[in-house]
């Protein structure tokens, strides 16, 4: 490796970070804005509602080409596209003459803002092996946890300068630079000799051969659902934060911060103990602290009279740790199942995950939003999900190194039976 790439590789856990940053600032920076959103174009709560409904379904349905289509034209190039169409989609967001206009804004910066976090975990998989991998993945998810406390904060001081439509300007300032950097600093990690062809046939049946992967389906439960259980309160941030917590639009970091201090925590535990601890053991003790983080809010949501922070909302770094110390583990394993497919692997996982994380924003949010108790009875089931999933998976490979033991003892009992003179 020549000095040039050796000093590129020190920017890529930060390069990545700032790609996967996209998400969350498409998520959360808007809440502070939703009040004048729907002022300016008089539209109400359902219909602000749908600013992160169709973002995260587009998200999702696009999600399924960005890693194929990365599998079969590298990386960089995918990843480079993608940011210089969603940073168009966001300055027409920023001059939307409708709220029609902004609804297609947001269904554009859906289709390509998932290109980061979707390829970004086939670049580290495809540049590192084992534990190097699971330490970059959790440098990844530690710098890129610090983005849903930044977003909303970053959300309210930007609308006393420019209201709403501020927001959507320095989304747009961010993603330029962004576009620019990934354009000089990233490598291509997929070098031709391993491309496939982005054709719709090939491309569906490598979907169902993963699909047909029995253990695939308990590791992508386990990463899709765990996250979804701290996402039910992400994504009732603006009715938590207003009606339940009685905050004004600077209350959001009494949520997110508690949320990101845990999950940067956690994920700078995984990086340190990658290559030092299981990974039954180092995902088992994620679980521990959500199932801990749900019983403490729990207990809280039950001994308050009424919602007060912090206590109402600091439980939440316990679960935020917990997420980024099982997150880096499972998703390594289930790329690792398709060596030559990762790119594939991480856009079905990603497209089961956002499809999932639509409809917590979309119905469960509503609903479970009413007040604090339901929010937890509703996280707790979400991780109760998550859980299973990982026992089912660590069931399964129990089940698989139990028969290859048999098989292998049986073959070695026929080869001793053979060798005995008669």
């Amino acid at each position: 490796m020549t000095t040039a790439k050796r000093d590129m590789r020190r920017y890529l856990p930060f390069l990545l970070a700032a790609l996967t940053m996209i998400g969350p600032f498409s998520i959360d920076a808007i809440f502070p804005g939703f009040p004048d959103i729907g002022r300016h174009f008089s539209v109400g709560e359902v219909a602000l509602q749908q600013l992160l409904s169709v973002y995260l379904l587009s998200y999702a349905v696009m999600s399924l080409f960005h890693g194929a289509i990365s599998d079969a034209y590298g990386r960089k190039p995918v990843i480079v596209v993608a940011m210089a169409v969603y940073t168009l989609a966001t300055l027409g967001a920023a001059l939307a003459t409708s709220f029609g206009m902004l609804l297609a804004c947001r269904v554009l910066q859906g289709v390509s803002g998932g290109a980061g976090i979707v390829v970004g975990r086939a670049v580290v998989r495809d540049t590192m092996q084992g534990e190097e991998a699971q330490r970059m993945m959790s440098k990844v998810m530690m710098i890129f946890g610090v983005a849903p406390a930044i977003a909303p904060i970053v959300g309210a001081w930007l609308l006393g300068i420019d209201g709403w439509r501020g927001i959507f300007w320095a989304l747009s300032g961010f993603t330029v630079l962004l576009t620019l950097a990934t354009a000089r600093f990233l490598d291509e990690s997929h070098p031709p000799s391993r491309r496939s062809v982005f054709r719709p046939r090939p491309l569906l049946r490598s979907y169902l051969s993963i699909l047909r992967d029995l253990p695939f389906w308990p590791l992508a439960i386990a990463a899709s659902i765990n996250f979804s259980g701290l996402f039910l309160y992400i994504a009732s941030a603006p009715h938590l934060i207003r009606d339940l917590l009685h905050l004004d639009a600077n209350g959001f970091p009494w949520l997110f911060v508690p949320v990101v201090a845990g999950m940067v925590i956690g994920a700078f535990v995984s990086g340190r103990v990658a290559g030092r601890v299981s990974a039954i053991r180092t995902v088992g003790w994620g679980y521990v602290l959500m199932l801990s983080s749900c019983a403490i809010s729990l207990a809280l949501a039950w001994l308050l009279p009424v919602p007060r922070v912090p206590w109402s909302t600091l439980p939440l770094a316990f679960y935020g740790c917990g997420v980024q110390l099982a997150f880096p583990t499972i998703t390594i394993l289930m790329l690792d199942r398709f060596p030559d497919q990762r790119g594939a692997v991480s856009s079905v996982q990603t497209f089961g995950s956002l499809l999932f994380t639509a409809f917590v924003a979309g119905v469960l949010s509503p609903v479970l939003s009413v007040n604090m108790r339901l929010l937890a009875v509703g996280s707790l089931g979400l991780c109760l999900a998550g859980l299973s999933g990982w026992v089912w998976y660590v069931a399964m490979e129990r089940r698989g190194v139990t028969r290859a033991r048999a098989a292998a003892a049986s073959r070695v009992a026929g080869q001793i039976e053979a060798d005995e003179p008669m």
